[in-house]
């Protein structure tokens, strides 16, 4: 299991191509879960886990890792199945979303499996454990069941969704004119983040739950005019979505001649600098690290006051 992640410098190129790879885990039972390997920090099987007084009790305990003190997330009781009781032949998933690091517990861990997005599909609809599911695709004629991290840490640890003071007086947008943008996320949880910390910018605001579903809906809108733009001059989008990531929406905005001066920002939990540099090569205008109310704003307000 030391190995499982050597090579995930070498995957970077898989950014940008409409392409992932998902790591493949267990909880309580047969069904097959995925976490991407770009979130992935490491894998290891569970250390001694410490418990503290006050522990949310989705939170098994505690690891110390290399200096640094991790909290470790029964993924199973988290999205509503039965919590992990023995940890002694289980695995810790260690992750990095939206600037912090977490362990999540599995009873297993598989292999990694290149996929292509487009072989990602949204969830079905429906309440229970489905909530929980940001995505599903197949595999060995298999379901495979991708959890929405982001609902699960908010549930947790909910973020701060209000912008600062200090931000709010320093917007230079004229709140008068009701901008229109869209926002295009897989996860309704960060799309509501989303909405919550733009609230004071006074926007008509737009959703999609994906990139296939955004094009269409500006695809829709270049039918009726030429220049998108002047409808809905600003985009943010998150990279990692069902069957059309960030990285392609953008590049299909900009070689359509109606859609082209749409402004894009990236907001995503993914981390590093491949991220940047595929910034300029799709053409985006941003790239924002979820989540971070005034930085949100910030970029919003520079994109729209131009």
């Amino acid at each position: 299991m030391s190995g499982i992640l050597e090579s995930v410098n070498k995957r970077t190129q898989l950014v940008g191509q409409n392409r992932l790879e998902l790591l493949l885990f267990k909880l309580n039972g047969r069904q097959r879960f995925g976490i991407n390997v770009f979130k992935v920090k490491e894998v290891l099987q569970c250390p001694p886990l410490t418990l503290l007084p006050k522990l949310n009790p989705f939170i098994k305990g505690v690891a110390h890792i290399r200096g640094t003190t991790i909290s470790v997330i029964d993924l199973s009781a988290a999205t509503g199945g039965r919590p992990i009781e023995d940890v002694t032949n289980c695995f810790i998933i260690i992750s990095e979303y939206n600037r912090s690091v977490q362990g999540f517990l599995v009873k297993s861990v598989e292999r990694i499996i290149n996929m292509n997005w487009s072989a990602i599909m949204p969830p079905p609809q429906g309440a229970g454990r489905a909530s929980y599911l940001t995505a599903v695709t197949e595999i060995d004629g298999e379901l495979v069941e991708i959890i929405d991290v982001e609902k699960i840490l908010d549930e947790i640890s909910p973020v701060k969704t209000d912008i600062s003071k200090e931000v709010d007086e320093a917007l230079t947008i004229d709140r008068e004119q009701n901008f229109h943008i869209m926002v295009v996320d897989d996860s309704a949880v960060a799309r509501k983040q989303i909405i919550r910390a733009l609230d004071a910018l006074n926007l008509q605001i737009d959703t999609a739950k994906d990139g296939k579903e955004a094009l269409q809906k500006l695809k829709a809108i270049a039918s009726e005019m030429d220049n998108v733009s002047t409808e809905i001059p600003l985009i943010i989008s998150d990279i990692e979505m069902p069957e059309m990531d960030g990285y392609t929406l953008t590049a299909e905005i900009r070689d359509d001649p109606k859609l082209k001066h749409i402004k894009v920002v990236l907001h995503t939990s993914l981390s590093g600098v491949f991220n940047h540099a595929m910034v300029q090569k799709v053409g985006a205008n941003d790239f924002i690290a979820k989540f971070n109310p005034d930085e949100l704003a910030a970029a919003v307000n520079k994109h729209l006051s131009l």
